[in-house]
């Protein structure tokens, strides 16, 4: 069974909080890639930092959210704001992964931001 439809199977989540979900994993899993990449390049070590924590956050957030804990909306502000911030790194340096980090992170932001003011 994926880890989408392991989501799908948990019935107290809303819609909007299984696509957090799954974003939040799609962004831990690009910002390990983008993070791995940027490694021995010393103009890439800014970017593999804030991808280090942005994996981090997202995977605690993801978690958080599927156990429906109290601070998820506390941590759903934080992860929001370190998505855009990494967002923003990657979106200028022209390697592929951090063009595909920048995209994907866009993304998490706003449903991380959703889930904040939820």
């Amino acid at each position: 069974m994926s880890l989408g439809e392991t989501v799908e199977k948990i019935e107290s989540l809303s819609d909007e909080q299984r696509e957090c979900i799954e974003n939040c994993n799609e962004a831990t899993e690009v910002c390990e890639w983008c993070a791995d990449e940027c490694l021995g390049d010393a103009d890439m070590e800014a970017c593999a930092r804030l991808c280090r924590d942005v994996a981090d956050l997202t995977s605690l957030h993801a978690r958080f959210m599927a156990r429906g804990s109290a601070y998820s909306a506390t941590l759903a502000e934080a992860c929001a704001e370190a998505c855009e911030a990494c967002a923003e790194e990657c979106a200028t340096h022209d390697a592929d992964h951090c063009q595909v980090c920048a995209d994907v992170l866009q993304e998490c932001a706003e449903s991380c931001r959703q889930m904040a003011n939820a």
